[in-house]
């Protein structure tokens, strides 16, 4: 048995913070084999960048999924193809520099993680992600039946359809974008398991990890303005899920959530005094 655990999207500082301190533990404490991650909110809430990337694959996550947000920090253009372990969605069209999917070679066998975007209210509109899936699944699927899909979505009726056009051919499918982790965790007939949104890893007292105040005053006034992420304690939510090697077929899929405290700030050391 593989257990994989996935966690939905990090949103800025607090959210990288807490997984990068966090992960290593939860590895050890839960007997994690392999770790996937949507890192595209990670600076500063938009986007991510390279030295980002680094410190969480250096944590012990295995690879980085992402969305709409993955071109936000400019500095990830060049840096997309020498980090393959850094997806973006798999529907861009054929030229664009990176990959959205990739096989891991672990200790219990080969395991490939798919990135998709959906397209039903989603920018920019990319291609057809059931086509798009569907060829790749079934390149995939020749190396390894274990294949766990990020399906980056903001609609729940297009996430769960591609969770069902998928049973039976990968792993798991987990849904990312609206940060706000779904309560229908379930194992397809064709044995894949499903969770249509795996949540965040972001502050608890936010708004979808930004400051609540300003969200609540574009809803009054319709005016653009600045969402600082929050502060605070910070929710990592996500999923377990445990897969059977030989079949890549899901054995149990379980809603994670932790709440990570930051550690309170040394005091100041006393003043010295001398004596005159």
């Amino acid at each position: 048995m593989l257990k994989l655990l996935f966690l939905g999207d990090v949103v800025g500082e607090p959210g990288r913070r807490a997984v990068i301190e966090t992960v290593p533990r939860l590895r050890e404490e839960r007997g994690i084999d392999f770790v996937v991650v949507n890192g595209e909110n990670a600076a500063n809430g938009r986007g991510i960048t390279p030295k980002i990337t680094i410190d969480l694959l250096r944590c012990g996550i295995a690879v980085i999924t992402s969305g709409d947000h993955i071109w936000d920090q400019k500095e990830i253009v060049p840096f997309i193809d020498t980090e393959p372990r850094l997806l973006r969605p798999l529907n861009y069209p054929a030229n664009t520099p990176g990959a959205g999917s990739i096989v891991l070679e672990t200790p219990k066998g080969k395991v490939g993680v798919i990135n998709v975007q959906c397209r039903t209210f989603m920018n920019p509109p990319l291609e057809n992600p059931f086509l798009a899936i569907d060829a790749e699944v079934k390149r995939v699927r020749e190396e390894t039946p274990i294949i766990f899909v990020d399906v980056h979505g903001e609609t729940t009726s297009e996430k769960i359809a591609m969770g069902r056009f998928l049973d039976g051919k990968v792993s798991a499918v987990c849904g990312t974008h609206t940060h706000t982790q779904t309560a229908d965790e379930q194992i397809f007939p064709g044995g894949t398991a499903f969770l249509c949104d795996a949540g965040m890893c972001g502050p608890s007292e936010s708004c979808l990890g930004r400051e609540i105040q300003p969200i609540i005053e574009r809803f009054l006034t319709g005016r653009p303005i600045l969402y600082p992420v929050a502060r605070g304690p910070v929710k990592l939510l996500g999923a377990i899920v445990e897969i059977d090697e030989p079949t890549g077929r899901a054995l149990s899929i379980e809603r994670f959530s932790h709440v990570y405290e930051p550690p309170e700030p040394a005091p100041a050391p006393a003043p010295v005094t001398t004596a005159k």
